[in-house]
C-alpha cells in the first residue's frame, strides 16, 4: 500500500511541475517568455543565461528543461546511471522535443484547427477521479486545471496533425516492388533452429548435492542415448520435467532470441543431430538435442505483398511527418543555450520520430 501511495504522490507531484506549480520564476516551455535580448543580460556579466532555447520568441526555461530531463532519465535508465554519450544524446533529444513541441503547436494555430472537446473532457474528468482524495489536488486544481485543459487541447490537436501527416496516398504497386527489392532482409524469414529437450528439474534454491546428482542422472541418459537402442523422444516423455515432454521434448523450430541466454552459444557449437551435454539452466539440468535447421528464406513478392504495402506506407508516414518537423525547423528563429548546454553543440538527430 505504502508503494502504491508513494507513486501516485509523485505522479501528481510531476503534474503539478508539468502545470506550472513550482518556483514562481520557472517560465512554462512554449509560454511567453523574457525576449532573448533580456534573457542574454543577467544581473552578473560573467553568468550564464537560464534558458535551453529560444524559439521563435518563446523561451525553454532551465527549469522546465530539468524536470524533463530527469523524467527521461527516470524513464529510459530506471535507477541506474546513463553513460555519459547516452546522457548527451538524451539531452539533444529532449531538446528537441521541447522545441519541436513549440513550433508544431505554432502550426496547429496557424491551421485553425480545433480540439475534440469531449475526448478533452473525458480526460479531465479521470484526473478528477484519480485524485479526488488528494488534499493538495483540491487546494489547487482550481489554479491547475487552466493549464492541463490547455495541455490537454494542444495534446489533441497535435496528434491529429501528426495523423493528418501520416496519412499518405496508397503507393503504386510499382513503388511497392521496388521497396521489396531494396529492402530483401525485410520479407526474409530468419533462420531457425528445432530443438528437443529433456529436464531433470531441480529447485534453485537446492545444495549442491542435488544439483550434483541430476547432472550425473543426466549424464546417464545421454550414455543410453549416444549407446543407440533408447529413443529421445519416449526418454522424454517418461523422465522430463518440462512442459514440453507430452510432445517427446519437441520445442518446435526456433529463432535466434528465443533461446535463454548460455543455450544459444551451446546450439551455435552444435550441428543438426548432435545431443548436448549435461547442461545446467535455471529450472534445472538440461539435454538439448538439435534436431535440424531451417535456412533463411527469403519470399516471393506475390505471397508478402501486403506486408510490403503497410511497411512502404509506414515508412512514407514516418518521412512525411519528419519532413513537416525539418520544415518548421527551417522557418524557425530558433537560438540554442550551448554555453549552458554544451551537449546541444554536438551533432545528433535534428528532429526525434
Amino acid at each position: 500500500m505504502k508503494t502504491i501511495a508513494c507513486a501516485v504522490t509523485g505522479a501528481l507531484a510531476s503534474m503539478f511541475i508539468a502545470f506550472g506549480v513550482h518556483a514562481a520564476d520557472s517560465q512554462k516551455a512554449g509560454a511567453a517568455a523574457p525576449t532573448p535580448a533580456a534573457a542574454q543580460k543577467p544581473a552578473d556579466p560573467h553568468a550564464v543565461p537560464p534558458y535551453v532555447a529560444v524559439v521563435n520568441g518563446k523561451v525553454i526555461s532551465s527549469a522546465d528543461f530539468d524536470v524533463a530531463t530527469r523524467e527521461a532519465i527516470r524513464q529510459k535508465f530506471y535507477h541506474g546511471t546513463p553513460p555519459e554519450g547516452e546522457l548527451e544524446q538524451l539531452v539533444r533529444d529532449v531538446a528537441n522535443t521541447m522545441i519541436d513541441r513549440i513550433l508544431l503547436v505554432e502550426e496547429i494555430k496557424r491551421r485553425e484547427m480545433k480540439p475534440d472537446a469531449k475526448a478533452v473532457d473525458d480526460k479531465i474528468a479521470n484526473y478528477e477521479k484519480r485524485y479526488a482524495s488528494s488534499a493538495r489536488w483540491q487546494q489547487e486544481r482550481a489554479q491547475i486545471l487552466p493549464s492541463l485543459r490547455q495541455r490537454l487541447e494542444e495534446d489533441d490537436m497535435l496528434a491529429a496533425l501528426e495523423a493528418k501527416t501520416r496519412n499518405v496516398p496508397q503507393p503504386t504497386p510499382d513503388k511497392v516492388l521496388a521497396y521489396y527489392k531494396k529492402h530483401p532482409e525485410k520479407f526474409t524469414e530468419p533462420e531457425k533452429m528445432r530443438i528437443s529437450l529433456l529436464l531433470l528439474a531441480v529447485d534453485p534454491s537446492s545444495p549442491t548435492a542435488a544439483w550434483e546428482a541430476a547432472e550425473t542422472e543426466a549424464g546417464a541418459l545421454r550414455l543410453k542415448l549416444t549407446e543407440g537402442g533408447t529413443d529421445f523422444a519416449q526418454l522424454a516423455r517418461e523422465r522430463s520435467s518440462d512442459a514440453s515432454a507430452a510432445n517427446g521434448g519437441d520445442l518446435g523450430y526456433m529463432h535466434r532470441g528465443m533461446l535463454p541466454e548460455g543455450i544459444q552459444e551451446k546450439i551455435d557449437s552444435m550441428k543438426p543431430g548432435d545431443l548436448s551435454v549435461p547442461t545446467r539452466v535455471l529450472q534445472g539440468v538440461a539435454l538439448f538435442r538439435y534436431e535440424a535447421l531451417q535456412p533463411p528464406k527469403h519470399h516471393d513478392f506475390d505471397t508478402v505483398k501486403p506486408r510490403a504495402t503497410d511497411l512502404l506506407m509506414r515508412d512514407l508516414g514516418d518521412e512525411a511527418w519528419r519532413n513537416l518537423k525539418e520544415q518548421l525547423r527551417k522557418k524557425a528563429k530558433l537560438e540554442m543555450n550551448t554555453q549552458r548546454y554544451p551537449a546541444l553543440a554536438k551533432k545528433g538527430p535534428a528532429t526525434p520520430k
